[in-house]
């Protein structure tokens, strides 16, 4: 069989070992877009317990995994989720449907995520299941009429005191 220099990039792409090989260089730029996008999103500052007192500096191993510590308003009381364990358990096209349709309770600003390009949706879902799953599962929501077990974060609005 007598092959031409035009076919033998097409025979290269198309070999497994260099399909494969690409694929992982673009998951590679995904998961580090991810990263970057989980930064800027604050994502870490509800999903990751202690962010916020160590000034951003905990280790990667330690991020996104949930929070005991929830946000109670007049919708009860909700907790940051564990992103590690969710993401083991969803696939990728599952929760790119689950951000654009799903609601939830304040404080997560699900109505920003629904504004994500899918090249984005695809980078943060290859970071976070980069990360592979750690941690125990965020307690469950509350109703406004159940006092939390666990320490909260008021968010009820106050209004000022009169001075006399």
């Amino acid at each position: 069989m007598l092959l031409s220099l035009s076919s033998l990039p097409a025979l290269i792409l198309g070999a497994p070992g260099a399909t494969r090989a690409a694929a992982s260089r673009a998951d590679a730029g995904a998961v580090v877009r991810g990263r970057y996008l989980v930064l800027i999103g604050n994502c870490n500052d509800c999903h990751t317990p202690g962010w916020r007192d160590s000034d951003g500096t905990l280790p990667q191993s330690q991020w996104l995994t949930g929070n005991r510590i929830g946000f109670r308003g007049a919708w009860g009381t909700s907790y940051p989720a564990n992103l590690r364990l969710e993401f083991q358990m969803l696939g990728e096209d599952q929760w790119a449907i689950a951000i654009r349709t799903r609601g939830g309770h304040p404080p997560m600003p699900w109505h920003d995520l629904r504004v994500l390009t899918p090249a984005d949706r695809h980078a943060i879902y290859a970071f976070i299941k980069s990360l592979g799953g750690a941690g125990v599962p965020a307690p469950a929501a509350l109703p406004p009429w159940r006092e939390p077990a666990t320490p909260y974060i008021e968010t009820r609005p106050r209004n000022p005191s009169s001075a006399s």
